[in-house]
């Protein structure tokens, strides 16, 4: 492929159909805007259930004392300060977010908290990850996938930086199997996230854009075999609030 089809090449920015090179940064822009109140905007959201979902994102991580531990799109570090008390002083904990706005309410928050010893934050591409080659025993990715230009490439740079045996887990909304629930489901994300997110942020674009990419990310068994295809195994998933949320989790050979 020449530089110019790839420069050309076509992908998803919510509904919107836009050149590749131009989605990093459109998806860049939602999280500058909403980076200063994205806490407020996920408990209002999710009715505050977002921290049962990441509770079971930790428990079935298995991480331990020592580990070390990638958050991909880590936000504003609610996956990292848990971690960072499990992996203990002996362990690692890296918040890592392509979006340095999001970055910094992480940091800024986790510090104010008291957790920094054996955190790092590090501004980084889920499709390129700059770390070593089996490094982490754990990785996870909440609510961050589906802003991933390339989720085939960011899942086998998730792959190469795990150790053998190391552990995958993707948080992410999914598609719920129940129809009602389907039908509920998009009328309160078309109607009232776009209005919460303008009463709250003065942003309801932004929230339109996040309501979007949720229904153009892959459902469970598709994000599955895309898992399976990378190179994992053991994948498996379990839905939440009726399949509104999945966490998929795989191993490293």
């Amino acid at each position: 492929m020449s530089d110019k089809d790839q420069q050309d090449k076509n992908t998803h920015f919510g509904f919107q159909t836009v050149a590749e090179s131009e989605k990093a940064k459109r998806v860049a822009d939602v999280f500058h805007s909403v980076a200063a109140r994205y806490d407020l905007m996920n408990d209002l959201m999710s009715g505050g259930i977002h921290r049962l979902w990441k509770r079971f994102t930790i428990e079935l991580s298995g991480v331990r004392p020592g580990n070390k531990v990638l958050d991909i799109a880590g936000g504003t570090g609610d996956l990292t300060r848990k971690f960072s008390k499990l992996v203990g002083p002996e362990g690692e904990v890296v918040l890592a977010d392509i979006n340095d706005s999001m970055l910094k309410v992480g940091r800024d928050r986790l510090l104010d908290l008291g957790v920094a010893g054996n955190v790092r934050f590090v501004q980084a591409d889920a499709e390129a990850l700059p770390f070593p080659d089996n490094h982490f025993d754990c990785i996870t990715i909440a609510f961050g996938l589906r802003n991933v230009t390339h989720k085939d490439r960011a899942i086998a740079s998730m792959l190469r930086v795990l150790k053998p045996g190391g552990r995958l887990l993707v948080l992410e909304f999914s598609k719920p199997g129940n129809k009602m629930l389907s039908k509920a489901y998009d009328q309160y994300s078309f109607r009232l996230l776009p209005l919460m997110g303008k009463l709250v942020t003065n942003d309801s674009e932004s929230y339109r854009y996040l309501a979007e990419s949720i229904r153009m990310h892959p459902d469970q068994e598709t994000l599955k075999a895309m898992m399976v295809e990378a190179g994992f195994a053991r994948v498996t998933y379990h839905n939440m609030t009726g399949g509104v949320v999945a966490l998929h989790r795989g191993i490293k050979p």
